[in-house]
């Protein structure tokens, strides 16, 4: 138990720290395209002002430009600013290409450029190394391409530095919780330590004086014969007694290491012995037994904490379920799953929560718990036994007229 809750500690933490990295990092690069994706576009907005007063732009490989590009504030900037520009006439025919401001193509890549963008028909976007903008005016449409290679370069550095950041973050943040954690659950372990120290002393503490009351019973009963007080005080003492025994079980299965001799044994052969078990039982009691088991299933385990839960679970669909019923005890293989289950029909108003079914001292219902005297912990040590083996435990009862509990190794 202490284990599973350091797990989930550190995966809590791990998930928070997750999602908070994750969004800054989101975040951040979200913000820098912005940024540079607005700043492209002014710088846009200024080429296509400046080509408006130069609308007689000479094509590429042509004369001279008529003056360099001064469209930004920066006088700097305006001799670093590299773009090209395509107009078409409203049938989509080349009216020129202006190369002059560019180095990196042609007047026939330009072309090619242009007539994408005329195609795709936005008026911006990003097309590989250039950031474009189409404008229309008097049936003529003109596409600006800037070359915004240093820029999707640093975007792309960016989003793989804040990748790195990220990893090296979860991977310091990981060790981080995990040499914390334990001290931060070491008050927790301590209590539930205390617990499981209380309930086995406890339990040894009562063995003694219900013991002392059967014998003294039993005194009774041979002088003064049998009556209805005697038979409920050691109804009640038989009862007593096994909730002490089932308590102690399950404090012993809460413990680290609860079966340390694990050997290997058949399931099917463990499975069939306690079968019969329960079959006078179940003949005493009207009902039927049907056992099907797949022959030769090996199981790592402990056999008589197996034969335990087996038992528990055969048990409870006996007590709970209709008179003159059927009760179906299946052990088989899929694939790679030791697949066990136990049917039997019931009857409840309300489907059951088959969540909290396997907590302890839950009662579906109260009344007939009380009337077949369960305690509402076999089912625990159930789960318990299940979980030591690396197995998982579900119920099922979708009407409320019949129950499937499955384990699955």
């Amino acid at each position: 138990m202490i284990k599973t809750m350091r797990r989930r500690v550190i995966l809590a933490a791990m998930l928070a720290f997750f999602a908070v990295i994750m969004m800054i990092a989101v975040l951040v690069n979200a913000v820098n395209y912005a940024v540079v994706t607005k700043r492209a576009d002014e710088t846009l907005n200024a080429i296509l002002s400046f080509s408006e007063k130069n609308p007689e732009m000479p094509p590429g490989g042509g004369a001279p430009p008529l003056k360099p590009f001064m469209g930004l504030p920066d006088l700097e900037a305006n001799y670093m600013t590299r773009f090209f520009t395509v107009r078409f006439d409203e049938n989509g025919d080349v009216l020129f290409a202006s190369t002059d401001y560019i180095a990196a193509l042609d007047s026939e890549e330009a072309i090619r450029y242009g007539q994408d963008v005329l195609k795709k028909g936005k008026e911006h976007g990003y097309m590989k190394a250039y950031r474009y903008l189409m404008a229309e005016e008097d049936g003529v449409t003109e596409v600006i391409f800037l070359n915004t290679a240093r820029e999707q370069q640093y975007m792309l550095s960016l989003r793989i530095l804040t990748l790195i950041i990220c990893v090296v973050s979860l991977v310091i943040v990981f060790l981080l919780v995990w040499l914390l954690s334990k001290r931060a659950i070491r008050p927790f372990a301590a209590n539930i330590r205390q617990q499981k120290q209380f309930i086995t002393d406890a339990g040894h503490e009562l063995k003694t004086p219900l013991t002392s009351i059967s014998t003294s019973i039993d005194v009774i009963t041979m002088e003064q014969g049998e009556s209805e007080w005697t038979e409920n005080i050691r109804k009640q003492t038989r009862r007593m007694a096994k909730l002490v025994s089932e308590l102690v079980t399950l404090s012993r299965l809460d413990e680290e290491m609860p079966l340390p001799g694990k050997e290997n044994f058949s399931l099917s052969d463990t499975a069939l012995e306690t079968a019969e078990v329960f079959r006078p039982q179940a003949d005493a009691l009207g009902k039927t037994l049907a056992v099907d088991i797949e022959s030769d299933i090996p199981l790592f385990g402990d056999p008589s904490a197996i034969r335990q839960m087996l038992s528990v679970l055969l048990d409870n669909a006996l007590r709970y379920s209709e008179e003159n019923s059927e009760i179906r005890f299946s052990v088989y293989r899929k694939s790679s799953r030791i697949l066990i289950e136990v049917f039997n029909t019931c009857h409840y108003e309300e489907p059951p929560d088959t969540e909290r079914l396997f907590d302890r001292f839950y009662r579906p219902d109260a009344s007939r718990s009380t009337e077949t005297g369960g305690n509402g912990v076999g089912l625990s040590i159930a789960k318990a036994v299940a979980l030591a083996h690396s197995g998982k435990i579900s119920a099922s009862c979708p009407s409320g007229k019949t129950m499937t509990i499955k384990i699955t190794f």
